[in-house]
């Protein structure tokens, strides 16, 4: 009985971790180029995950099982992943890490208006330019641009050359608003106030992109 019952934890782990790797996967496919700002709870699901995927102690899971899991397990998955957290506010409402975890676990499963709140509630404790980048990046994951700009102004008044703050603006600006010329403004202005930064070349390739969409308008 023992046994039966860790081989259930086992792959309900496995499960939990594909389901939100795949979540990753889709959300970043899907929305572009955007860079978190605060750390993400999904990483070491991910890392499971590959493990689950590539023949793990519960052997591999082929691409059609991602249809065997219901959508309301996905759900219970967050909601278990978020109930210690939201049972520890309730002794302290104002646990700025506690609401920077949760704003994590919702961004990763898509569900901005959760990720905003927890976001939104940790940076009135402290606006930390990371938790800003994130809160920004949900708001106009939300179809809010206008918002998100604002909350990146937040940040950059903080940190003014806080590098992830200046690329999503690029990225709001040229997805967002249309403004390719926009977007290579504040990308230039990255690469010049931090001349050493890791994303280098990936900032140029997006600079000649948005010149030729630019070109083509």
């Amino acid at each position: 009985m023992a046994n039966s019952a860790q081989a259930q934890n086992q792959n309900w782990t496995a499960t939990q971790a594909y389901v939100l790797a795949v979540i990753c996967l889709v959300v970043g496919i899907a929305l572009g180029y955007f860079i978190r700002g605060s750390a993400s709870p999904a990483q070491p699901a991910v890392a499971a995950a590959t493990e689950a995927t590539s023949g793990g102690a519960n052997g591999p899971m082929g691409p059609g099982q991602l249809q065997a899991i219901p959508q309301q397990q996905t759900a219970d998955i967050v909601a278990a992943q978020a109930k210690p957290l939201l049972d520890a506010l309730k002794a302290n409402p104002d646990d700025w890490d506690k609401l920077v975890q949760l704003g994590n676990i919702y961004y990763d499963a898509s569900v901005y208006p959760d990720a905003i709140n927890y976001y939104s509630r940790a940076v009135k404790i402290r606006p930390e330019p990371n938790v800003l980048t994130d809160l920004g990046t949900a708001y106009f994951y939300s179809g809010d641009s206008k918002n998100a700009l604002s909350t990146f102004d937040q940040s950059l008044k903080i940190d003014p050359k806080h590098a992830n703050t200046l690329f999503n603006i690029g990225i709001v600006k040229w997805q967002g608003l249309k403004d390719p010329k926009g977007a290579i403004m504040v990308w230039e202005k990255l690469l010049k106030e931090n001349p050493n930064y890791e994303g280098k070349q990936k900032v140029q390739e997006l600079i000649e992109r948005a010149k030729a969409h630019g070109s083509m308008s």
